[in-house]
């Protein structure tokens, strides 16, 4: 469909559906994002609880870290195994962190899935994985500064336990997210009507994906192009502290950075907005979604599950304070893959294939 076809379609709507019909696809996509997460993790949650008890050190934590997280889209259900590991003794602090430090880099998968959407349309397809690749790259770059120091000072554990120590009586707050509560009707329907099978509600998720990333960027294309564009230059992305503040708090509230990232993804697509803005606003993310597992983890009063999201909190305030004063190095990583990703489409594919999963497996066994 061409851009003038859309618009004419668009034109002949009448004001309820042209008000209805971003909502409706806006829901499909968020169920579509919830449902992929559910569909990996019924194939993998078994492997996954297995392979993080079966951490030897700290390279393996670490990759095992972005192997399991990329497999159920979760770095909640990594940080949770790994919470109830040390918590229950079987697994120390300093063996959690590198685990958490590789999540962090796992659930940017989640983003690049949906840049796929855009594999059809070179332009579309350069700034939607651009857009994508940015959070992977800031969390690689992080992991690269911070992972040292952690295996030489264990600057994390230190910080962490003495943070989880001072708010140990201190109580906490458990965050119901309206996103949970707005999607997990359909989701939950779906999974039943396929019968828990995890390969059939992956197949439906990337369905739904794509579907809804094709008609979201149809509609944004249309007559809201302009106005959308105006919101998010002087809203959203007004300046790059605003945009993180935002990130921050979007993920708070709906407790996933997977969505929050995931939702900018299609807008960059459409050219609504740049990589620049949305730099900030992906580390924003990041710290959202390690607030609401704090906030969670003080409710137990358990010091254990304090201190692995004390630490997970921290790594991601060492990485802005490191690579937003730098945010040139990484969007400079991220419009090169971006480049690449045009010059040969399959380019995104193999990207997350090596990156996420034959890499992480390789390096696995070569440092046990």
């Amino acid at each position: 469909m061409t851009f003038q076809e859309s618009q004419s379609k668009w034109l002949k709507l009448s004001s309820l559906a042209k008000v209805l019909l971003p909502v409706l696809l806006l829901y499909v996509f968020l169920v579509s994002i919830s449902l992929m997460g559910a569909g990996l993790k019924l194939l993998g949650l078994e492997f996954t609880q297995r392979i993080i008890a079966s951490t030897s050190n700290a390279f393996v934590g670490l990759f095992i870290g972005i192997l399991v997280t990329s497999i159920v889209q979760s770095s909640s259900t990594t940080t949770s195994i790994t919470v109830g590991l040390v918590g229950s003794g079987m697994m120390s602090l300093e063996q959690a962190i590198p685990i958490v430090m590789g999540a962090n880099i796992g659930t940017s998968v989640t983003n690049i899935l949906v840049s796929l959407g855009h594999l059809r349309i070179k332009p579309e397809l350069q700034r939607a994985f651009g857009a994508a690749v940015v959070h992977d790259t800031f969390n690689v770059l992080s992991v690269i500064v911070i992972f040292p120091l952690q295996l030489s000072f264990n600057i994390l554990g230190r910080s962490s336990n003495f943070l989880a120590q001072l708010f140990e009586k201190s109580g906490g707050l458990e965050i119901v997210s309206p996103l949970k509560i707005i999607v997990s009707p359909s989701v939950n329907l779906l999974e039943s009507l396929l019968g828990k099978n995890g390969w059939l509600v992956l197949a439906l998720a990337l369905l739904l994906l794509f579907l809804a990333l094709k008609y979201i960027v149809v509609v944004m294309k249309s007559l809201v192009l302009r106005r959308l564009s105006v919101f998010f230059d002087k809203v959203i992305f007004r300046t790059p502290l605003v945009g993180l503040f935002f990130g921050m708090v979007f993920t708070a509230i709906v407790q996933s950075s997977s969505v929050t990232t995931s939702l900018v993804i299609p807008l960059a697509g459409a050219g609504l907005v740049s990589l620049t803005q949305i730099f900030p606003y992906t580390l924003g993310a990041n710290i959202g979604t390690t607030i609401t597992a704090l906030l969670a983890s003080l409710v137990t009063q358990n010091q254990a599950a304090v201190a692995v999201a004390f630490a997970h909190l921290i790594f991601n305030i060492f990485g802005i304070c490191i690579f937003l004063p730098l945010k040139m190095v990484p969007i400079f990583i991220a419009n090169k893959l971006a480049v690449l990703s045009v010059k040969n489409r399959y380019f995104p594919i193999a990207f997350v294939l090596f990156v996420f999963l034959i890499i992480p497996l390789l390096l696995i066994q070569i440092t046990r």
